[in-house]
């Protein structure tokens, strides 16, 4: 199952709608439903594991193994002084107004990925247009490599900057998938991604349908 999907379908699990029982990806032990658990990153592979509370504390504070994972952080921060003028925005090649940006820990190469109907598509930054961004909000320099991201929601009059664990991302993107229609999504994708930004401070569940579209 792929990272997205998982992440997906253990959101709408957490929430009732899926019964399949739901098993750590590294040990195989049985997670608690309906409680929440910590996922880990492959950054060689891009792929999203969920792990149980013991194999968690194995890769927390960066701890690594020969397996390459990397313990997602839970912390969502909006950053509500940050700022990028329509002018920095087109220097980051970004095509679309939804957008979130990581940075690789192995090369330090920025990505922009954007939801779309076919997943997540992604797009390397100019590194003197991230510099730029960076100069916007004295956290961002503090980007955590491979499992931290910035999202940028400027859709529709919109101004949301976000620290986000990768996760989130990735769910965001699950949305987009199930819920896009016609050329420009039409007016329920972006009454879904206003659900998905409102929840980030008020929880609120992803359905089977969403878990089902999620793609890597």
């Amino acid at each position: 199952m792929s990272g997205l999907r998982r992440v997906a379908r253990q959101a709408a699990r957490a929430q009732g709608h899926d019964t399949r029982e739901e098993r750590c990806d590294l040990c195989a032990e049985p997670l608690p439903p309906g409680v929440p658990h910590r996922h880990v990153l492959q950054p060689a592979t891009g792929a999203v594991s969920c792990a149980c509370r013991a194999c968690a504390v194995l890769f927390d504070h960066d701890a690594t193994s020969g397996g390459g994972y990397r313990l997602l952080p839970e912390e969502r921060r909006r950053l509500d002084g940050c700022r990028i003028d329509d002018a920095v925005w087109a220097g980051l090649q970004v095509p679309v107004s939804l957008a979130f940006f990581t940075r690789s820990g192995e090369s330090g190469e920025v990505t922009a990925a954007y939801p779309s109907p076919l997943g997540a598509l992604r797009a390397t930054v100019p590194p003197e247009s991230w510099r730029e961004v960076e100069q916007g909000h004295p956290d961002l320099p503090g980007l955590v490599p491979d499992v931290q991201a910035l999202l940028v929601n400027r859709a529709h009059g919109a101004s949301e900057h976000w620290l986000l664990p990768l996760d989130d991302c990735y769910r965001l993107v699950a949305v987009v998938r199930a819920h896009w229609k016609g050329l420009d999504g039409g007016p329920e994708v972006w009454q879904r991604v206003e659900d998905f930004f409102r929840g980030l401070t008020e929880p609120t569940p992803f359905t089977t349908e969403e878990a089902s579209w999620a793609s890597p």
